[in-house]
């Protein structure tokens, strides 16, 4: 029928394990591996505060000697952290469906107040006042606001689609929020997510969008002056054909650079090289006096520091639009620099030479077979004191002091949070479908195209089916247990379907183990409950879609039967486009479906009432056409309830 989702007995398991033994994201093997994501400075830079969201711990290090000083415990499943502005007080958020955000005193280590948010809560951040907090409820698509004083919520501020990450002014009057995908139909001409940008006396926002193919949006951070702020995030080339990869051809990486005041965006530019990829920028933090902005690469495991000012003053001598040619002289429109005009910047691989430096952590034994000594990968969230840049590396445990100073003494040290991890088939699967170092010149990793192991909102024109037919990226979810692989079913599995992957997506050849792993760590993917739940419980409104659903009237089941939702056949549902090759395609199984927009193998319909309404989808199987707004809208909440 459509996309994604589960059954009543589905769902009350999985929420039996969330609320009982943790919260089963991104796969049920945390708690073995401390997983540092986050770094906050103390305001002195005497102290950092690492997050490590697999342990449910916060570790304190000493910036100076980059000792562990000791550990702070914390219940299972945080997802974001902010300290207060007097450093006294910790601000947790947790990830369960009834999200909360913990007060932890930063002395004992207590928990003095819960207050309850949304759907995966994250990334939170404090008023310089310290009077307020925004929590990004990211399957909410909202944003709490938190009266810190009374200690409960005050305010929901609707933004776009999976906020993930935020920033606030030092004046505390805007706050920025990075969502994480599109929400347009993906067969249209421009496709992109957006940065909200939220008037803190209004709790108002505003969107400011992106270039088109921008999505996996990951970080953003303030300028200290509060005039500019920086985005990560993936531009995907995703109307090219998947033909190669040399020169960004599928994906590149980004920094967008926002005029705060005027909420719009300046410009994009590229983190890559010419010839190499810097693959899955992830966090973003910029030097007290402004002047660089670092970035870390989670898919090739390094931090570029950038000249700000130099980026800025060659932004604004390059003309919006084309001079004409004076008579009698050769046309150059480009003076010194290799983009024309404005828009030509976010193709340009070129325009960060000599404005960037590349820091890689440490060569890992993917890059190079002869690298001995720890594990360094996965580096995600990041703190800069003075001219050193303390990243959080998630998949190794430990943390990286980069000192980006002219001439450091030493520009790389490792310091282990913990034991060195043990790395199971599953983890080092996870950490491979992150790892853009298996892929040629390191332009991307499966997680490029697939955040979180779910879909970036794209169509993709992929080689497997022939020459010119996009396809909307699918979910990995539950793709081992529902073959054929692909629209046209032309993988018999995922096994192959992975293998395929790495060798025609990422140009590379990985021995087996690789690809064996990548298989494990997907089987082991767990749904996470849906956000149209009511206290885990299907909504009246669900309820009667789920009789909708099953009964002979519409028959929806008949093509999509439980557990999974699929009869893993190809069928002709009217749905062929005028790319299309044929006109039946495999069934997509509808588990998550309420995370997996837009609708059909092209991605042509934003809503599931959209499919049912516009589109008519299921009317060679029952009666959709005679169905009432009222009952389109019930089935529609029962599917994305699953």
């Amino acid at each position: 029928m459509m996309h994604r989702a589960w059954t009543p007995i589905v769902v009350l398991a999985i929420l039996g394990k969330a609320a009982g033994l943790g919260f089963a994201y991104p796969y049920a093997e945390t708690g073995e591996y401390l997983g540092p994501a986050e770094v906050v400075a103390a305001k002195d830079g005497g102290l950092l505060y690492v997050l490590c969201i697999d342990a449910g711990q916060i570790a304190v290090v000493e910036a100076a000697s980059g000792k562990l000083a000791r550990t702070i415990s914390l219940p299972a499943d945080p997802t974001g952290l902010a300290l207060s502005p007097d450093g006294a007080k910790f601000y947790v958020t947790f990830g369960l469906p009834q999200g909360t955000v913990r007060v932890v005193e930063v002395g004992s280590g207590q928990v003095t107040a819960t207050i309850p948010v949304g759907h995966t809560p994250t990334a939170p951040v404090v008023s310089p006042d310290g009077k307020r907090l925004y929590v990004a409820n990211r399957f909410n698509n909202n944003v709490s606001v938190i009266d810190l004083e009374a200690k409960k919520e005050i305010a929901r501020i609707p933004v776009s689609r999976e906020p993930v990450a935020m920033a606030i002014t030092p004046d505390g009057k805007t706050v920025l929020v990075a969502n994480q995908l599109p929400t347009d139909r993906s067969d249209s001409y421009d496709v992109a997510a957006v940065v909200s940008v939220i008037d803190t006396a209004t709790n108002q926002a505003t969107a400011v969008r992106l270039p088109n193919g921008s999505t996996n949006l990951h970080g953003v951070c303030v300028s200290p002056d509060g005039k500019h702020a920086y985005v990560t995030h993936i531009l995907a080339r995703y109307q090219m054909p998947t033909t190669q990869l040399e020169r960004g051809w599928m994906n590149t990486n980004a920094l967008s650079i926002l005029d705060v005041a005027a909420k719009k965006l300046i410009n994009t530019v590229l983190l890559d090289d010419v010839d190499l990829g810097a693959a899955n920028p992830w966090g973003v933090a910029v030097t007290a006096d402004g002047r660089h902005v670092c970035v870390t690469h989670a898919g090739t495991h390094e931090v570029s520091v950038i000249n700000m000012p130099g980026v800025l003053d060659k932004l604004s001598k390059i003309p919006v639009e084309a001079k004409p040619a004076e008579p009698g002289k050769p046309y150059d429109n480009r003076g010194s620099f290799s983009s024309a005009t404005q828009a030509d910047v976010p193709n340009d691989l070129a325009f960060l030479v000599d404005l960037r430096r590349r820091i890689r952590l440490q060569s890992s034994p993917l890059f190079a077979p002869q690298t001995t000594g720890p594990l360094v990968n996965g580096p995600r969230g990041l703190a800069v004191i003075g001219t050193k840049a303390y990243v959080a590396l998630y998949f190794s445990d430990n943390l990286a002091i980069v000192d980006f100073s002219p001439k450091p003494e030493k520009q790389v040290t490792i310091v282990p949070l913990g034991p060195e991890p043990k790395l199971t088939v599953t983890r080092r699967g996870y950490m491979f479908f992150n790892d853009a170092d298996l892929c040629f010149q390191h332009w991307q990793s499966c997680a490029s195209c697939h955040p979180d192991a779910r879909a970036d909102a794209l169509n993709w024109d992929l080689m497997n089916d022939g020459l010119g037919n996009p396809k909307n990226n699918k979910s990995m979810l539950l793709a081992h247990a529902t073959p054929p692989a692909m629209w046209e079913g032309v993988r018999p599995n995922a096994e192959s379907a992975v293998r395929s992957g790495i060798t025609h997506i990422q140009f590379a050849v990985r021995p087996d183990e690789d690809a064996a792993a990548i298989d494990e760590y997907l089987k082991a993917l767990k749904p996470i409950p849906s956000p149209y739940l009511v206290n885990g419980q299907l909504s009246p409104a669900a309820q009667r879609g789920r009789e909708l659903f099953f009964s002979e009237k519409v028959g929806c089941a008949v093509c999509h039967p439980e557990p999974h939702y699929t009869d893993r056949l190809m069928h002709d549902v009217e749905s062929k486009g005028q790319y299309d090759r044929r006109a039946d395609f495999d069934t997509p199984q509808l588990i998550e479906c309420w995370r997996t927009a837009p609708y059909l193998h092209d991605g042509r319909y934003v809503t599931i009432q959209e499919l049912l309404k516009d589109g008519k989808h299921g009317r060679k199987q029952g009666a959709v056409e005679k169905l009432t707004e009222q009952e389109i809208n019930d089935l529609a909440e029962f599917v994305l309830s699953l």
